[in-house]
């Protein structure tokens, strides 16, 4: 009995940190949702209008509107364009005696 009493208490020390990670990441802030809700409404969507059957075509269709007109936030949705890094050298696969030097200390 003492057995399985201890099993109980290592099994929910163990799973704590599971449960309190899956709340622990907030990255929308209170005014971000605030913003994109007004935006919404500014597109023609009416969280109280109560058309649930037709919500998630509203939603969408709201949203859409918002990424055409570039009102948007920079929370959320797919970017478009590109980006780049580092300086002009042009990349090159490493040679074999590239990969000797490296994994040899250089010598």
């Amino acid at each position: 009995m003492k057995s399985l009493i201890y099993a109980v208490v290592a099994a929910s020390v163990l799973a704590a940190p599971l449960v309190s990670f899956a709340q622990s990441d907030s990255s929308v802030t209170r005014a971000q949702v605030r913003t994109e809700l007004k935006q919404l409404e500014m597109a023609g969507y009416s969280p109280a209008s109560g058309d649930e059957p037709s919500y998630p075509a509203n939603i969408q269709a709201a949203e859409a509107r918002v990424a055409a007109s570039g009102d948007a936030t920079g929370y959320g949705g797919a970017l478009s364009g590109s980006s780049a890094s580092g300086g002009g050298a042009a990349i090159r696969p490493a040679s074999p005696a590239d990969l000797n030097k490296l994994y040899s200390g250089g010598q």
